[in-house]
């Protein structure tokens, strides 16, 4: 990986249609965005590629886990926020340890009791606080890094 600024991706955006998958997904969002207090509902690393889109890392419930995944990332649905002094060698180290592992329901529930996590399992705030630097990522949501992204520490 060469080195290209990399973005923090937030998802505002809602699915569309009305298949009960589509319907799950928006109750998800809903939920994660109400118990959060705020409007994002996921949250990817983000590095763009030469072809047009994304190359998207992050653990996904609608995946089953952590996972790399080209994407396009519309302005309508995704905020992004450069990622500056992040290295694309702490995505690499991230993804070799975490890559393949199954999502962390319990540790996404954690970051509202605050309770520590599965050290097996990921979900999707606490991968990009790993490659963000951000120790005891599980305890912070897509909003919490939001939050610290917007504020220039990275």
């Amino acid at each position: 990986m060469t080195q290209k600024t990399l973005y923090l991706a937030l998802y505002k955006g809602n699915r569309e249609g009305w298949g009960i998958a589509s319907i799950k997904a928006r109750f998800g969002d809903w939920i994660t965005r109400k118990i959060t207090r705020g409007i994002y509902s996921h949250c990817e690393i983000a590095y763009p590629l030469p072809s047009g889109g994304y190359a998207c890392y992050s653990s996904s419930i609608r995946d089953g886990g952590v996972r790399m995944k080209v994407m396009p990332l519309p302005s309508e649905k995704w905020d992004l926020i450069p990622l500056e002094t992040v290295p694309a060698a702490d995505l690499d180290r991230v993804w070799q340890a975490a890559r393949g592992k199954k999502y962390d329901w319990a540790g996404a529930i954690g970051t509202v009791l605050k309770i520590r996590q599965s050290a097996n399992k990921w979900f999707c705030s606490e991968f990009c606080a790993a490659v963000m630097g951000i120790e005891d990522g599980w305890r912070f949501s897509p909003n919490d890094l939001a939050a610290l992204a917007k504020s220039g520490a990275f």
